[in-house]
């Protein structure tokens, strides 16, 4: 390995160390305010929305809404479990089965 490219990565490591050690210095030293805290409980929500969403919604590139979407009816009775039980297994169960159902019986666009 050529030294440039090594002292590359030790300087990108370097960056990416010290990055999060002045932010646990600054939290340790001076806190974090009631509305940056009250503000990161919405974070974990809003990944998981953008994550899951796409999934449920687009179809060979194409936004497909409708009954022919497996997966986003899939999707609605997962929500529905989790809305009603609030039990992680059971929704994530529910909903493998609810595709596994639909794509065996041929419902959707698959």
């Amino acid at each position: 390995m050529r030294f440039e490219v090594f002292l590359m990565i030790v300087a990108m490591g370097a960056v990416t160390y010290l990055s999060r050690v002045i932010g646990f210095v600054i939290v340790r030293t001076f806190g974090v305010p009631r509305a940056v805290a009250r503000w990161l409980t919405y974070v974990p929500v809003g990944i998981l929305t953008a994550l899951i969403v796409p999934t449920l919604l687009i179809r060979d590139g194409r936004v497909q809404i409708g009954l022919g979407n497996h997966y986003l009816l899939a999707g609605l009775v997962a929500a529905a479990v989790a809305y009603k039980t609030r039990n992680v297994f059971l929704t994530v169960g529910v909903g493998l089965g609810a595709v596994m159902l639909l794509q065996a019986t041929g419902f959707g666009i698959g």
